[in-house]
């Protein structure tokens, strides 16, 4: 494991998987509750929670601008093993994550870029814009949050590119009978 000094992105490796991580925001803001409080547990909770949702705000978009640079990546060097794969961990983190830290929505949109890096039998023969789109919107969910009229809208886009994502990869995978059944499974991801 390589570390620069505590609280910066750290880089753990197992075998020869590398798994990039961030500083745990709780742990700073567990740190930052009164030592008054440590008797309440309630009030504790409420204070760390209070506290955390700058926290996780900053980590969506950390996830989303990265996600965004590896799409930029392929746009640059199209798609080989490295870029593929970071491409989809990026997503996949954000999958994993983001309906817990109050984007289900972007949780959504990034399930379905992962079904589309997962299924398509051959990556550089989906469109372009497909997979923009969904790099798009996990960046205006995660950007425009905050606006009442979002969670609607996002919930929609997250739904109608998952439609067309199953309608390609549905088309692309017509003789591959071992994917439609993965590709036709409901989403795991939360809906808003």
């Amino acid at each position: 494991m390589a570390k620069d000094k505590p609280g910066t992105i750290e880089v753990k490796s197992f075998g020869t998987h590398h798994v990039i991580t961030q500083p745990n925001p709780l742990r700073k803001v567990l740190l930052r509750v009164p030592e008054s409080d440590l008797d309440d547990p309630v009030g504790r909770a409420e204070k760390a929670l209070a506290g955390l949702s700058g926290e996780f705000k900053e980590w969506m978009t950390i996830e989303a601008d990265r996600l965004s640079a590896a799409h930029a990546t392929v746009q640059r060097e199209g798609f080989n093993d490295k870029t593929r794969e970071e491409l989809f961990r990026a997503a996949h983190d954000i999958k994993g994550d983001a309906a817990t830290f109050g984007y289900p929505s972007a949780a959504a949109a990034a399930e379905s870029l992962c079904r589309i890096i997962e299924h398509a039998p051959d990556l550089a023969a989906v469109p372009q814009q497909l997979i923009a789109h969904h790099i798009n919107a996990v960046q205006a969910i995660v950007r425009n949050r905050t606006k009442l009229d979002t969670a609607v809208v996002a919930g929609v886009l997250s739904k109608q590119l998952r439609g067309i994502a199953d309608e390609f990869l549905t088309h692309a995978n017509r003789d591959r009978p071992e994917h439609l059944e993965a590709i036709l499974a409901p989403s795991i991801a939360p809906s808003e």
